[in-house]
């Protein structure tokens, strides 16, 4: 099996030639492990054969950059989403804190309203190339995207957005909608690149490390619609959907299968979440994606081994479970150890 195929067969909910790899980490990782063994100018990714490809557009109200001050330490600047933000630079790149924002109200978005719909300059040139790359590897090709709450809050700031849903819900649901109109648009754009895709996945943080943001009557009444929505537009071209959101969402996941998600990353272990226990609830309903707790990555070799083949095992059952880090891999992870830990899927990840 190639990584397409792999990959449609465990969305399927059936069992591959072995588990599905693919992962995420941070740039401080990437640099600690070319001092450690890593070939120089060679990307973890490629190195241990991450079976993914994400193909997208531009998504953000198209307003012009600016920047306002910047040190070596910091720079403040006005997003494409008309947001001023103020973001310190670190050795992984940028922490950002939202200033203040464009879109304030409803009258502010009526003005700006027109700036969320599409248009062909949202796709790049280097489209068509990335794709006929993508598929000369074999790679899975997903379509990702935003989802509609994460995008929304970036534009007017979260506590604004979160009072506006239960005081002014009208104008906060019609920006869902045409965020949501937007990302459809653009996937329709990249097929008439002659791009087809094997599934859409999409992200929509919703959770705290503890508990959702929203209520599951929020979810429900007032942003799954709007995924469900998505969902169906990308299962008329027969491909299913995967969502991405971090923390603990665990009251949410009954309205995401519903709303049409199959599939669900990163599965934080630190927010609680465990792939044993999803499988027992959920079954072949729930395709599980992640859930390697990246602090046991950091321990001794036999903590790594003994967290990715218990995962392994629990989430192998029945088939439906792509290996991915329960967010990123930090740091403080070694290249020994996750080496380590690709031993440890290599020699128990397959299922024949």
């Amino acid at each position: 099996m190639d990584s397409s195929e792999r990959i449609t067969a465990t969305l399927s909910g059936h069992k591959a030639d072995r588990v599905p790899y693919q992962d995420a980490f941070w740039q401080t990782t990437v640099q600690r492990w070319h001092t450690e063994g890593l070939p120089a100018a060679t990307s973890p990714a490629a190195y241990f054969g991450c079976e993914m490809a994400g193909i997208s557009g531009d998504y953000t109200l198209q307003l012009p950059v600016t920047t306002l001050a910047e040190t070596d330490r910091y720079r403040v600047y006005v997003d494409a989403d008309g947001a001023t933000r103020r973001e310190l630079r670190t050795a992984d790149g940028w922490t950002p804190h939202w200033l203040e924002f464009t879109i304030k109200g409803p009258e502010e978005w009526q003005r700006y309203r027109d700036h969320a719909v599409y248009d062909a300059a949202r796709l790049t040139d280097r489209l068509s190339s990335q794709y006929a790359q993508a598929r000369g590897q074999g790679l899975f090709v997903v379509y990702r995207a935003h989802a509609c709450f994460h995008p929304t809050w970036h534009k007017i700031g979260l506590e604004r957005m979160l009072i506006a849903l239960i005081e002014e819900p009208g104008w906060i649901e019609d920006m869902f909608a045409l965020h949501t109109q937007l990302i459809i648009d653009l996937y329709e754009g990249c097929k008439q690149h002659g791009i087809r895709f094997d599934a859409a996945w999409l992200a929509d943080d919703l959770g705290y490390r503890t508990a959702p943001l929203i209520s599951p009557a929020m979810y429900r009444q007032q942003i799954m619609p709007h995924h469900q929505r998505a969902c169906r537009h990308f299962a008329a071209d027969g491909l299913r959907t995967m969502l991405h959101s971090d923390g603990d969402i665990r009251p949410l996941i009954p309205f995401f299968l519903e709303a049409g998600f199959s599939c669900l990353h990163p599965l934080e272990a630190k927010a609680g979440l465990d792939v044993g226990q999803l499988k027992a609830e959920y079954g072949s309903a729930l395709t599980c994606f992640g859930n390697i707790d990246a602090r046991r990555l950091a321990g001794s070799r036999a903590e790594v081994e003994e967290e990715v083949h218990r995962k392994l095992e629990a989430g192998m059952k029945d088939g439906g479970y792509i290996f991915h880090s329960d967010h990123s891999v930090p740091s403080s992870v070694s290249f020994d150890n996750y080496c380590h830990a690709m031993e440890t899927l290599r020699k128990y990840g397959r299922y024949a």
